[in-house]
C-alpha cells in the first residue's frame, strides 16, 4: 500500500496517471531557484532546450552562458564562476557530462570543493533511439566515487524540481541525474524531500518479507511490482533512494534488519551504481542477501524506451522475479 504519510499521487496505480519528463522538473526548479537567488547562473553545452535550461536562459539571459559543444569548458568555466561567488548549474547529456569531462569535474570542482551542480540529462537506457553511444549507464559510478560529490537521481519531475531547489541552497559540488522520457508522477508538491534522506513509498501490514531500494524513473516499476506481489501475500517495502550519495545508511540498515533480503533497482550498470552502494553499506554492517536489477555489464542499443527497459530486464516482471529469487535465498 502507498505510504499515507508521504502524500503521494493517489493515481499512481491508474493507467491515466500523470506523466512528465524528469528533466522538466529540473527546468522549472532552476527557474524558481534563480528567481530567489541572484547568484545562480546557468551554463549549457549547446543543449539548452533538451536539458530544459532554456526556461532559465530566457528569463535571465544576463546570467546564462552558452559554451557550445565543449564539455570540458562547461565545467571549468563553472568552477571559475563558483570561485568568484556564483552558484553555477551546468547542463548537458549525461554521456558527455560527466562522461566526457570527468577529469575536469574531479580537479576543478570536486578537488577544489566548488559549489557547482552538474546536471546530466538523458541518462539511462530509456534515451531509446539515440543508441548505446548516448545512453549513459556508468555516470552514477563515475560521480559517486568522487570525494565531496553529492549524487541525486530523483524519481519524477516533481521530486526533480525539489532536488534542484535544494541543491541551489546547499551550495556544494553535486551531480543531478535526469531521464529524458515522460515517466509517471509518483510524488506531489506536499511530499517531503530532503537531500540525504530515503523514504518508504510502499508500506506493508506487518513486517515486510523483502525490501526494494530503487532510484530514478524505475521507482514506479518497483512500486508496481510490490503492488502486484501484495495481492499474492508477499509483503514488500519500496524505498525511494533519491540521494545515492551521501547514502542514508541508517535507513538501509533498518530496512535490511526488518526484511532480511534486499533488491536494488536502477537504470544503470550494476557495477558501481546504487546496488553497489547498498552492498557496500550492508557488507560492513549487516550482510544481507541481495538481488540487483539493472544493466549487467552491457552497452545499450537503439530501440523504443519501454522495449529497452524490458530487453535489459528492468521491467515490472523482472523486479518481481528478483524479489522471488531473493526470497528463496533468504529461506
Amino acid at each position: 500500500m502507498i505510504n499515507p504519510k508521504l502524500k503521494l499521487n493517489p493515481k499512481i496505480w491508474n493507467d491515466d496517471v500523470e506523466q512528465a519528463p524528469i528533466r522538466k522538473g529540473f527546468g522549472t526548479g532552476l527557474l524558481a531557484a534563480g528567481e530567489a537567488d541572484k547568484s545562480i547562473v546557468g551554463i549549457c553545452a549547446d543543449l539548452t532546450e533538451s536539458t530544459q535550461m532554456h526556461l532559465f536562459a530566457e528569463k535571465f539571459p544576463e546570467r546564462f552562458v552558452q559554451v557550445g559543444v565543449a564539455e570540458q569548458d562547461l565545467v571549468t568555466v563553472a568552477s571559475g564562476m563558483a570561485a568568484m561567488g556564483k552558484m553555477p548549474f551546468t547542463s548537458s547529456y549525461a554521456m558527455f557530462s560527466p562522461g566526457r569531462n570527468w577529469e575536469q569535474i574531479r580537479t576543478t570542482i570536486a578537488y577544489n570543493d566548488q559549489p557547482v551542480v552538474i546536471v546530466g540529462s538523458h541518462a539511462g537506457i530509456s534515451v531509446g533511439p539515440d543508441g548505446g553511444t548516448h545512453q549513459a549507464l556508468e555516470d552514477i559510478a563515475l560521480m559517486r566515487v568522487l570525494p565531496r560529490m553529492i549524487v541525486l537521481a530523483p524519481c519524477d519531475s516533481v521530486e526533480a524540481k525539489k532536488a534542484t531547489m535544494a541543491l541551489a541552497k546547499l551550495k556544494k559540488p553535486a551531480y543531478l541525474r535526469l531521464a529524458r522520457e515522460k515517466s509517471p508522477i509518483i510524488t506531489t508538491e506536499e511530499t517531503p524531500f530532503e537531500i540525504g534522506k530515503a523514504q518508504i513509498f510502499h508500506e506493508t501490514d506487518g513486517i515486510a518479507h523483502v525490501g526494494v531500494i530503487a532510484c530514478g524513473a524505475l521507482v514506479h516499476n518497483a512500486m508496481k511490482a510490490a503492488h502486484k506481489l501484495e495481492k499474492e501475500g508477499v509483503r514488500v517495502k519500496v524505498m525511494n533512494m533519491a540521494t545515492i550519495k551521501p547514502l542514508d545508511t541508517a535507513a538501509v540498515i533498518a530496512l535490511a534488519k526488518e526484511c532480511g533480503a534486499i533488491v536494488t533497482v536502477e537504470e544503470h550498470q550494476i557495477a558501481g551504481g546504487l546496488g553497489g552502494a547498498i552492498a557496500e553499506c550492508l557488507a560492513g554492517s549487516i550482510p544481507t542477501p541481495i538481488e540487483f536489477v539493472g544493466v549487467h555489464d552491457e552497452y545499450g542499443q537503439s530501440g523504443a524506451p519501454l522495449e529497452l527497459i524490458e530487453h535489459y530486464h528492468m521491467g515490472v516482471s523482472h523486479i518481481t522475479d528478483a524479489i522471488k529469487k531473493v526470497l528463496d535465498r533468504k529461506g
